[in-house]
């Protein structure tokens, strides 16, 4: 049995060859079954997302099934393995366990760090759980790849910057105006940025959120989805006195909040603090308005530079990350490694089982009126030979079993104690 990993992601595919690879949650059951058809795959999972596509399987040969879940994955965007192929790679074994656990770390991903890639991958198993197309090997991955994840979050500081614009703006309101559970926001704008910085306000605690817009009815959809409340676009300048963070990114030629307009509202606040994040360009705050007591305006070239400077402090955490990786992988290397010494001890004890019992018999057979205490004797006592004898090649492929060549002492004992040959009844020369 080999684990395979075959995919493609931001790295190594264009978005129009990535965006034909999204399986709908509905059609990942169908998918599976598909997978799970092909012959010599026992075990399967897929992890599709906006940035990758891949498919871990557990499978008897490498070649042929390689080969033929190639086909499936260019049967999904309709194109042939020929055209597919130079997009996708391929992680074999221990390279297979090591990219699985980079991904869920995050360290794989196009934001270093970022959260989403853990949720994506614990369902992504659920569903294959569901399906009942993943057993043993994979359920132990899994779970192990999870483990690792949840220590390189807690243990670094991989995940603590922020290294998007609408993240770091909220990072910034958070450290000027302390905790944001009784603050209102307004979004100026209801485009995609808006829609993010909401997200991250919301996930802060932030009391309620206002949104105005040109269209209208845009601003009521974006309202409408965080539970806030839309202002006409006319109406926001007499709403601004009555919020503590502004967020805005229109479309507009020319500044649509003037220093003039925040001195009254400064005042009508009685100078409780407000925080401006501007990521419209042209701007929409007049920079002007940073000269106001209590009034804090930030643009976007502000929130790029601490997002580059994030990124940086997300890299130095990155070697730590690694190290935690490898130590996951060294895990359940020797966690796999054990499924093969396993039986092979039980096969041993099998086999001097056999040949214990059959020898007892054969002695016995030369005495008459043998007594059930006798009889006892003699088992206690070749019982016991047999577990001196089995005492230290036991305990050496224990001792093995999580090292690089444990593979090759379960190999050798297998062949001198001939556990694989159907028959393995001692020859007549060999007594």
């Amino acid at each position: 049995m080999e684990i395979v990993l075959i995919g493609l992601s931001h790295k190594t595919a264009p978005v129009e060859i990535r965006e034909k690879f999204c399986i709908p949650r509905e059609k990942v059951k169908e998918f599976l079954e598909q997978l799970a058809g092909i012959p010599g795959v026992r075990e399967g999972m897929v992890l599709s997302t906006c940035n990758r596509m891949e498919v871990l399987g557990v499978v008897e040969g490498v070649e042929k099934e390689i080969g033929r879940i190639e086909d499936l994955l260019a049967g999904i965007a309709e194109i042939s393995a020929k055209e597919l192929n130079p997009y996708l790679y391929l992680r074999t074994g221990e390279d297979a366990v090591k990219h699985l656990f980079r991904v869920t770390s995050s360290l794989d991903s196009m934001v270093l760090g970022e959260p989403q890639i853990l949720g994506q991958a614990k369902e992504a198993y659920s569903q294959a759980v569901e399906s009942k197309v993943s057993g043993l090997i994979l359920n132990k991955l899994f779970h192990r790849s999870f483990f690792v994840a949840k220590r390189v979050r807690t243990e670094t500081k991989i995940a603590s910057q922020a290294v998007s614009v609408s993240f770091a703006a909220v990072e910034l309101a958070k450290k000027i105006l302390g905790n944001l559970e009784d603050k209102r926001a307004m979004l100026i704008g209801a485009g995609e940025m808006s829609e993010l910085a909401a997200r991250h306000l919301v996930s802060q605690g932030v009391r309620e959120i206002l949104v105005t817009n040109r269209t209208h009815q845009r601003a009521l959809d974006l309202a409408q989805a965080f539970q806030g409340q839309a202002v006409p676009f006319a109406d926001f300048p007499q709403q601004l006195k009555n919020v503590d963070i502004v967020l805005s990114s229109t479309g507009s030629t020319h500044y649509i909040i003037r220093k003039e307009q925040l001195t009254e509202v400064i005042r009508a606040r009685k100078n409780r603090p407000m925080f401006f994040i501007d990521i419209a360009v042209p701007r929409d705050v007049d920079p002007a308005i940073n000269e106001i007591d209590n009034v804090y305006v930030y643009d976007i070239d502000d929130l790029q530079g601490l997002v580059e400077s994030n990124k940086e402090e997300r890299k130095k955490q990155v070697q730590q990350a690694e190290e935690i990786v490898a130590q996951g992988v060294e895990a359940f290397q020797g966690w796999l490694r054990s499924l093969e010494v396993v039986p092979t001890i039980l096969a041993l004890r099998n086999r001097m089982e056999e040949i214990r019992k059959g020898e007892v018999d054969k002695a016995l057979s030369l005495f008459r009126n043998v007594s059930d205490d006798e009889r006892k004797a003699l088992d206690l006592l070749t019982n016991s030979i047999i577990n001196k004898i089995l005492h230290h090649p036991i305990s050496l492929l224990k001792h093995q079993e999580s090292r690089d060549h444990g593979k090759i002492y379960v190999e050798m004992t297998r062949k001198i104690f001939r556990l694989d040959e159907e028959d393995n009844e001692p020859s007549a020369s060999s007594r």
